[in-house]
């Protein structure tokens, strides 16, 4: 509609752009969090929250289809997955790392309470009954609970289920050419990594200080 008489209806589009020096996370809801973050200097789509929050959430979405098979091929997806989303801003570095804290923090809660409350159910209780089992429960009693009745060491679990997944950009050096002296000319470029590990303590930020760098 580029130079038409009906090109006014675009001044109706809410200007829903991000303030400026902000880092912004996409949050996506469904039975788990994921979010996504971008640096506080992005320009994607403008800062368009409403671009920015349909994007994510649609190819998420459409990702989660094509991806069921290779995850789950004895299992038939029973109706169209479907996933809400939010927009948030961070004003500094610091911030996002609470937040990534809280999500894995989040994560590990929702972890234990589950192992605890299948190993009851496969032990005999109903549902109904291993929910009441685990009423008011602290996790120190969720891992005395593990250990004693069902010879779990919750600690020992794989770090995947305990930390969560992360993704994100690893520096890497690569060689690019070959000298043939057994040394060639490396370059360093970003990676991307999938990793299962604590990022409550400083050891993660402190070998990746890149990051969460602000400019």
């Amino acid at each position: 509609m580029a130079n038409s008489k009906y090109e006014y209806v675009k001044k109706f589009e809410a200007d829903d752009r991000l303030p400026p020096s902000n880092w912004i996370v996409v949050r996506i809801d469904g039975c788990h969090f994921h979010s996504f973050i971008w640096r506080e200097n992005t320009q994607f789509y403008q800062r368009r929250a409403s671009k920015l929050l349909s994007l994510c959430v649609s190819y998420f979405t459409s990702m989660y289809v094509m991806k069921w098979k290779e995850f789950f091929s004895y299992k038939e997806l029973k109706g169209p997955p479907y996933f809400d989303g939010r927009v948030v801003c961070y004003p500094r570095a610091k911030m996002i790392r609470d937040y990534l804290a809280w999500r894995q923090v989040d994560c590990h809660i929702n972890n234990q309470y589950n192992t605890c409350f299948w190993m009851l159910v496969k032990s005999g209780k109903t549902q109904k009954e291993a929910q009441e089992y685990l009423k008011g429960t602290q996790a120190k009693d969720k891992n005395e609970l593990l250990f004693q009745q069902f010879n779990i060491n919750y600690d020992k679990l794989p770090q995947m289920f305990r930390k969560g997944s992360c993704i994100y950009r690893e520096k890497v050096e690569e060689i690019v050419k070959e000298d043939g002296n057994a040394n060639g000319v490396t370059r360093t470029r970003n990676k991307v990594v999938l990793g299962h590990m604590d990022i409550i303590g400083p050891n993660f930020w402190i070998q990746h200080p890149y990051i969460l760098q602000e400019d």
